[in-house]
């Protein structure tokens, strides 16, 4: 009997060795192809962040996959927001990547959200934005003095609620009283860059880190200024540059900016995983997204594009949106009646 037990298990140990390939291999990238679906058009911030992690998450997954960049690009990222939750599958294949904007419209109960932000798997993000506006030489509008002196409302380019282009100048707006008019419909920071350039509009608001990446000839020039920064500390490169919350004068207001931009901003940029996602590929995901920001090669690419990668972790990015649904509920409210303003 004791043979017997003993080479029971001996079989049993046999095959266990011979089969634990076929399950490592179950979970490698091999021969597959991994696709980071962007909410956003080419030529922007987002689209530069997204193309740059691509270039090398694939040396950092098991079987060095290929990594593919598709833009699907409409309505503020909303569209490919709600294709990555209901339509893209748990495989671990697809990637997503919108405007964190949309995880505070579903806070808000903005229609067209066809997802729950606490259900996706967060990888992590490649920063936070420090939301600033920008504005041409041209427009005459070159100080927050100048802007609240101003005859007309100075008109700000965006794209469709949610995104940070629309609600950030709806809540400095309503906080600070700003004079200024929203032009929206535009697909994303590219071609809002370039309407500002023509004059339709005098200019947008995103995060520095895509100001300084795709519109960094007209600052460096002078054609175009940064006015106002929308973040709780200065940015160590706008040093000269006022805060918005500088100009409040009431709590409310604070509490608004407080909420809808600085705690937002932290979750602006999230690359996401479809809910059902098997727990092992999300694992092995965010340990390569965390690889990747440490790469070298991408942080001297990064430095000479001028992107910054102040990278949060994925069960950071978990916990600051499970905090964000907490938030009180006076100020979602009054922040809810803003955003929902024409």
């Amino acid at each position: 009997m004791k043979i017997l037990r003993n080479s029971g298990i001996a079989v049993m140990f046999l095959w266990l060795a011979l089969t634990a390939p076929a399950f490592a291999e179950e979970f490698s990238y091999k021969d597959k192809t991994v696709r980071m679906v962007l909410g956003h058009s080419p030529g922007g911030g987002y689209d530069a962040y997204t193309r740059l992690i691509a270039r090398y998450i694939g040396k950092y997954l098991p079987g060095n996959p290929p990594v593919i960049v598709e833009n699907m690009a409409g309505a503020g990222s909303l569209i490919s927001a709600n294709y990555n939750y209901k339509i893209a599958k748990p495989d671990g294949l697809t990637i997503g990547h919108f405007s964190g904007g949309l995880i505070a419209q579903q806070l808000l109960g903005q229609p067209g959200i066809q997802f729950d932000a606490r259900k996706f798997e967060y990888i992590g993000a490649p920063t936070q934005d420090d939301y600033a506006i920008g504005l041409t030489k041209a427009s005459g509008i070159t100080s927050m003095e100048k802007w609240f002196a101003a005859k007309t409302p100075v008109k700000i380019g965006g794209t469709a609620p949610g995104g940070a282009s629309i609600d950030v100048p709806k809540l400095l707006q309503a906080a600070l009283g700003l004079p200024l008019q929203l032009v929206s419909g535009y697909k994303g920071t590219a071609e809002i860059r370039l309407a500002a350039e023509r004059g339709e509009v005098a200019g947008f608001c995103t995060g520095w880190e895509s100001f300084k990446a795709t519109w960094r000839d007209a600052l460096e020039s002078g054609d175009a200024v940064i006015v106002v920064q929308a973040v709780h500390k200065p940015n160590r490169e706008l040093a000269s540059v006022p805060l918005a919350i500088a100009y409040t004068k009431s709590d409310e207001a604070r509490k608004l900016i407080q909420l809808g931009i600085h705690d937002a901003g932290a979750m602006a940029r999230p690359y996401t995983l479809p809910p059902g996602t098997p727990r092992e590929r999300v694992q092995i995901l965010r340990k390569a997204f965390e690889q990747t920001m440490k790469d070298s090669e991408l942080l001297a690419e990064a430095k000479k594009s001028k992107l910054d990668i102040d990278p949060l972790s994925g069960e950071a990015l978990e916990k600051i949106i499970g905090g964000f649904f907490q938030a009180d509920v006076a100020v979602v409210a009054k922040w809810k009646q803003i955003v929902a303003a024409n």
